[in-house]
């Protein structure tokens, strides 16, 4: 079976890689920008003709669709998050109809929700920025495409890798760096924003597994399904549980000047996955310590020797 990802060297996409090569009968193929990958694609910029003649010589009989962006302006989010699957879509339709595309989409798509809700794949979609919006619009053009496709609506992913670009790989970032000037000292001070909404985590090999699951799973699948850790857990513990993981003696302060606009905007988020787990066989496996102590561990190795020594 000859899978092609893309994104594969993101967070997300490093981890499905991964996954998906534990069958013995699959065959990985990396696509993106850089010269090494199996398949040269750039979902901001190709041109679907272009990116059809790629896919068609890659043969693939699934599409993985790890690429997105986080972060940046609004042009950038756009043409990432929402061009790249419209014209994936059209590639596809052209080159490989037959393959499955498994995207992935994100919770943010959601918007506010009712506080002690968990919201399914009907549930109404109010993003409210550009990043959910522009996630929205993807999932869209996936399931309008009339492809054999998924879209995978993830939570917040946090584990091994996590990027600095969201809360949990910016939190260990900002303790590994702590170390460096004495963040054993009960006197140390880590300074973020409000920490009072209520997220649904979901560790990033989970969501793997999910991916995984999703591209071999028999007959057609429903167009969106929710993965996510199916509990609202408050940021707060999140981090308090990253500080105890790397030994952070010192003080957390949130301060109110510097959360970001989405937490003002949405207090609650999580999802019912009950859906993820009657059609895939899915549910989460890693509870949210372990998650939390895997992304420690790995930012304690990137981070070098003072961040291993204070972790312990």
């Amino acid at each position: 079976m000859r899978i092609l990802v893309l994104g594969a060297t993101g967070y997300l996409g490093t981890h499905v890689a991964e996954q998906l090569r534990v069958r013995p009968d699959a065959r990985v193929l990396v696509g993106g920008r850089s010269p090494a990958a199996d398949v040269t694609v750039d979902l901001a910029a190709d041109r679907p003709q272009d990116l059809a003649a790629a896919l068609a010589e890659a043969a693939p009989d699934a599409v993985v669709n790890c690429a997105g962006a986080t972060g940046g302006d609004a042009a950038t989010l756009a043409e990432v998050n929402a061009r790249g699957p419209a014209v994936l879509c059209a590639a596809l339709r052209k080159a490989a109809p037959g393959a499955r595309l498994v995207h992935l989409g994100s919770a943010a798509e959601y918007g506010p929700t009712e506080p002690g809700v968990r919201v399914t794949e009907s549930a109404p979609t109010r993003p409210a920025g550009p990043y959910g919006a522009t996630k929205l619009a993807g999932t869209v053009a996936v399931t309008a495409s009339g492809l054999d496709a998924v879209v995978l609506r993830v939570g917040n992913p946090v584990g091994p890798g996590a990027p600095p670009t969201g809360l949990p790989g910016r939190v260990a970032a900002l303790l590994a760096a702590s170390f460096a000037d004495d963040g054993d000292d009960p006197e140390a001070v880590l300074r973020l924003g409000d920490l009072s909404a209520r997220r649904d985590f979901v560790d990033v090999r989970d969501v793997a597994r999910a991916a995984r699951l999703a591209v071999t799973a028999e007959g057609p699948l429903p167009s969106v399904l929710n993965v996510g850790g199916g509990k609202a857990r408050p940021v707060r513990e999140l981090v308090r549980a990253l500080a105890d993981a790397a030994g952070f003696r010192g003080r957390i302060v949130e301060e109110e000047d510097g959360g970001s606009a989405r937490s003002a905007q949405v207090s609650w988020q999580c999802s019912d996955i009950t859906a993820a787990g009657d059609v895939l066989g899915w549910k989460p496996a890693h509870p949210l310590d372990a998650s939390v102590a895997a992304l420690w561990a790995a930012t304690g190795r990137r981070a070098g020797p003072a961040a291993g020594v204070a972790a312990r």
